[in-house]
């Protein structure tokens, strides 16, 4: 029997404000088990979880009572749902950033592929922040080199699948990636343990402050922390160089199938 993988979503939730529950309305209108960490929120955003929770027996809560971390938020609702029969987590922020429209296809993508984690690659728009869009860049770049351009679209996008039993062993075997360093440290360390990465293009959305929009990025702490993951990924991929290289040449199908679905999504957009 071929194996058959198991999806949830996961969404980690810090002082999400209002975009809480259009967030879980839309993610549970697809129709998969939910896993929302409410992670230290002061925003009374409990209240909501806890009223969508009483009409929906799709959504599971769990409940931090400090702010631990987006990182430390996904790893408490593995650690919950891989005993569950979950193989896949789907994580989803909680801010308004995400379209739930893209869940569908993304699943699909992993069917496909369960061997692989499914990125996004974001498509910004004029509301996009300079300065985050140029630190993600530098960002990519450095991720890149520690992975010799293995196939990593974008080292820093929320929304992405994830294989839970490779992920929590990576996460339980090391310190970091508790905090906005999440992204960076499990898709590296992922790739660096032989899993393959495939990019879905998704439109990212930045909600303005008068819609409620809000961001917990700290430009000089989660800088810091991003500068200080890098340089520690780099000085271990130094010494990794002919495994590096294996897996480049192991997974150019896995980069040939992301550029024809980021060009095919690209032609897509052009025509909207």
């Amino acid at each position: 029997m071929s194996f058959q993988p198991s999806y949830c979503v996961i969404i980690p939730s810090y002082n999400p404000g209002r975009w809480l529950a259009p967030t879980l309305a839309s993610v549970l209108a697809e129709g998969v088990p939910v896993f929302l960490v409410i992670d230290g929120s002061t925003d009374q955003s409990e209240h909501c979880a806890e009223w969508v929770l009483g009409q929906n027996p799709q959504l599971n809560v769990l409940r931090l009572p400090e702010n631990r971390g987006k990182g430390a938020a996904i790893l408490e609702a593995l650690r919950a749902a891989l005993p569950m029969g979950f193989s896949h987590a789907l994580i989803f922020d909680s801010d308004g950033q995400h379209e739930a429209r893209d869940i569908p296809a993304l699943l699909s993508l992993s069917r496909a592929h369960p061997e692989a984690m499914i990125l996004g690659a974001p498509r910004f728009g004029p509301d996009a922040p300079l300065l985050r869009v140029l630190g993600r860049r530098i960002a990519n770049w450095w991720t890149n080199l520690e992975t010799l351009w293995g196939g990593i679209q974008d080292s820093l996008f929320g929304l992405r699948v994830y294989p839970m039993a490779e992920s929590l062993k990576i996460l339980n075997s090391i310190c970091g990636g508790r905090r906005f360093d999440f992204e960076t440290q499990l898709c590296v360390r992922l790739y660096w343990s032989g899993v393959p990465a495939i990019n879905f293009s998704s439109k990212v959305l930045y909600p303005a402050k008068a819609d409620g929009g809000i961001s917990h990025f700290n430009y000089l702490r989660d800088n810091l922390l991003l500068i200080r993951t890098h340089f520690s990924l780099a000085v271990k991929a130094l010494f990794s160089l002919p495994k590096l290289w294996r897996l480049r040449r192991q997974n150019r199908p896995y980069r040939e199938l992301s550029k024809s679905l980021l060009l095919e999504a690209s032609r897509r957009a052009k025509c909207l």
